[in-house]
């Protein structure tokens, strides 16, 4: 998959912007606060309908404008497709192949893409809620029946939890919400499971090479409602809500359910988050990015775009190198750096540098 074009309008610190990218390497160069990571954004939004900086989208329209649009064009191994997204006061329209779609879930998996930022370091001593939104993220560009399930249960958790802050609650009302919430929360649950199976594969395998075969990794879906293979998972999770009506009822909140989910991972059966040393974290943290990778791969058929903001510099010369010829000549890379002796002279080849001067890019092909 590659994007081969990108068009801005009125987003972040970007007037007005179209850029044609190289297919392998494109590397953007600037001081701080320049629009680097602006551009990145934009990339993102584009396959994903929503910032990984920001919930608000006032946010992303550039000051004193009504509106932004972000188009770009597409190509896959079969196909070659315009993509676009529009930010207004209203809200979001969102089009594929010039058709508007009805549903921001229906736009997102056309553009698939992989975000490795300085934050995704923490991912694995972070808070369960930066877990719980990789988790999302990267469930929801590889199965819509995920987003949906995902959109749904989040709608009735917010009905739920308004209502049991009413003064008079009626545990028949709870019961009828937790059998709509149990259905949507069986999919999340039994999609989580199977994706950390999956990635889980494929991480250990990238960390024993990163770690010359020192170290194993293995990643624990830890999901607040415990699951049984055996069991039929709507009845359970059904049972385990009503088991907890008259304390929700006390506490005024949904206690139990998959939005109190968490990841944990080990090296050689130790929790890395806890006991793991920062080179140790930050292994796992590559690892499971170049992971998401391969997993995309096998999933769609198509390889994802791979963002890296301002991330290299994170990473001592082993670890660089290790993600670096992993993704060279198979994953469209688009990488901020504040200078390019940040980046391994081996991959410095088959690429384009793009020079970023407060909301302005200078092509230096």
């Amino acid at each position: 998959m590659i994007l081969e074009s990108l068009n801005v309008h009125q987003f972040r610190n970007y007037e007005s912007l179209n850029i044609h990218f190289h297919p392998k390497l494109n590397i953007f160069l600037g001081n701080n606060a320049q629009g680097k990571t602006n551009l990145l954004e934009a990339i993102y939004v584009l396959a994903l309908a929503k910032s990984h900086r920001t919930s608000k989208d006032r946010e992303l329209m550039m000051f004193d404008t009504d509106e932004s649009y972000i188009n770009g064009i597409v190509r896959t191994s079969n196909q070659s497709f315009p993509l676009s997204i529009s930010i207004s006061k209203q809200g979001k329209r969102a089009k594929v192949n010039h058709l508007e779609v009805a549903k921001l879930s229906e736009f997102i998996g056309h553009l698939n893409v992989v975000l490795f930022a300085p934050e995704d370091l923490s991912i694995v001593k972070g808070s369960p809620q930066v877990r719980r939104k990789f988790l999302n993220v990267e469930c929801g560009q590889i199965s819509k029946v995920y987003l949906n399930a995902l959109s749904q249960y989040q709608k009735l958790l917010i009905q739920k939890n308004h209502y049991l802050k009413e003064r008079q609650v009626d545990p028949v009302m709870i019961d009828v919400l937790n059998s709509q919430l149990s259905e949507h929360a069986s999919v999340i649950m039994a999609k989580r499971s199977s994706f950390i199976r999956m990635i889980e594969t494929f991480a250990a395998e990238i960390h024993r090479d990163i770690s010359n075969h020192k170290e194993m990794l293995s990643i624990a879906y830890n999901a607040n409602i415990k699951i049984d293979d055996n069991e039929d998972l709507k009845t359970t999770i059904k049972s385990v809500f009503d088991d907890y009506i008259d304390k929700e009822i006390e506490r005024m909140q949904t206690l139990v359910g998959p939005h109190r989910d968490d990841v944990i991972f080990f090296i050689n059966g130790k929790n890395v988050g806890t006991y793991g040393s920062q080179g140790q974290q930050r292994t796992t943290a590559l690892s499971v990015k170049l992971a998401e990778i391969e997993l995309i791969y096998q999933e769609t058929g198509e390889y994802p775009i791979l963002l890296l903001d301002d991330v290299l510099s994170e990473l001592d010369e082993s670890r660089q190198t290790m993600l670096l010829s992993t993704i060279k000549n198979r994953v469209q890379t688009f990488v901020t750096t504040p200078s390019i002796s940040d980046i391994s002279h081996d991959i410095l080849e088959d690429m384009e540098t793009f020079t970023i001067i407060d909301g302005t890019v200078n092509d230096e092909r």
